[in-house]
């Protein structure tokens, strides 16, 4: 069988037989299942993790979300992403009428018709994710969020042949490139990484014939990395928060008591209340026209208000997580907006409009109305400095 997608290599008495996909292509999965049927392999290794595995095969969704706890791990931002790369995908998959992950899908089912064994050769989602989010600086992050934004609600000129050329690989490799030069760190965990750890986990399936259905990006570094001992121990660790990062948030915290200090001692009480009351008006305005924004419950907004400038001052407490618990606490959500979480956030209407990503919506921009406010308000809290 001769296709441009099919890659062909030998290793230790193995046949390792790479199949390049794009994970919303149809041609993909009729690909994937007539590789499989002709090959006969031992082992079927997909590009899924665990997580991703039941999330396809066995229909879990998203209604297990627990909302409250996903505020109380500070991890809004990060489902968030994730609710947004999901749109994306789902919205052009709908398009070309084909289903994300399809071609995972038949891969495991031809697998199962005939005796194969299934190998999961990708790393967790939830280690990827959070190695990409805590690898990246701010600017990173801010150009990655706004990138998927405007990505999963600007994609109407897309075509199915659009989606064919990505799995040409010099168009490909062009693109990776283009991307890694942008934001470096996020190609290093999202694609380098896990070229690693997918050649590692193909290189060690079992049997003698293997068949790998892979995304066409990782075809070009799988190549590279097998045979290689690669120690999976690193990309496998979670990095811990930046430690500069704390730092950096207490330091603040400290700048701003001590400004208001110092505008007691040197320019008297009138000055510090001063000070005080342009802090208290820079972060709550800010915060609340966060809450504002994504229409929260007038509570909500009040909390956020009235939080943001205590919470500013004490790293260990968010005002976005006071806004999303209280949110949560006011308009919990229903079975239904879990139920209609994947339809919603097709649309900006919808992601709007369902109640689990307002509240996540409402943590991010409470907390960047929040952070602004601290900066809006040092520069006019100095001028009462005499």
């Amino acid at each position: 069988m001769n296709d441009q997608n099919i890659h062909r290599l030998t290793h230790n008495g193995k046949e390792i037989i790479l199949v390049g996909t794009a994970h919303v292509s149809r041609k993909s999965s009729e690909l994937v299942d007539r590789v499989i049927a002709a090959e006969k392999p031992n082992t079927v290794c997909v590009e899924l993790c665990r997580s991703r595995f039941e999330a396809i095969k066995r229909k879990k969704d998203w209604q297990e979300t627990d909302i409250v706890k996903v505020i109380r791990g500070k991890q809004a931002l990060l489902l968030l992403s994730q609710l947004l790369m999901a749109s994306f995908q789902k919205k052009i998959a709908e398009k070309l009428g084909v289903m994300p992950g399809e071609e995972m899908l038949r891969a495991m089912d031809k697998a199962e018709e005939i005796g194969a064994e299934i190998v999961l050769a990708d790393r967790e989602i939830r280690i990827t994710l959070l190695r990409t989010w805590r690898m990246v600086g701010m600017w990173s992050k801010i150009k990655l969020l706004s990138g998927v934004l405007l990505s999963s609600f600007s994609h109407k000129d897309i075509t199915e042949e659009d989606i064919e050329k990505l799995k040409q690989g010099d168009a490909l490799e062009l693109a990776l490139e283009t991307f890694g030069q942008r934001l470096p760190e996020i190609k290093t965990t999202l694609i380098d990484e896990r070229d690693k750890y997918l050649a590692q986990k193909i290189d060690h399936a079992p049997g003698s014939r293997i068949v790998a259905v892979v995304g066409a990006g990782h075809i070009p570094g799988i190549i590279k990395n097998i045979g290689k001992n690669v120690d999976l121990t690193d990309t496998n660790r979670i990095p811990p928060k930046s430690r500069w990062g704390r730092i950096f948030t207490w330091l603040i915290s400290a700048a701003v008591i001590g400004l208001i200090v110092a505008g007691f001692l040197h320019s008297g009480s009138q000055a510090s209340l001063n000070m005080i009351k342009w802090w208290m008006i820079a972060n709550g305005v800010l915060a609340g026209l966060g809450a504002i924004v994504v229409l929260a419950h007038p509570v909500t907004i009040a909390a956020s208000i009235i939080a943001a400038p205590i919470t500013s001052l004490n790293p260990m407490i968010a005002a976005g997580w006071v806004a999303g618990m209280t949110e949560a606490a006011l308009r919990k959500p229903r079975v239904k907006d879990f139920m209609n979480l994947r339809d919603d956030i097709s649309t900006m209407r919808g992601f709007w409009h369902n109640k689990i990503t307002r509240i996540l919506l409402l943590v991010v921009f409470v907390n960047l109305g929040s952070s602004i406010g601290t900066f809006v308000a040092i520069p006019m809290m100095m001028r009462y400095l005499h």
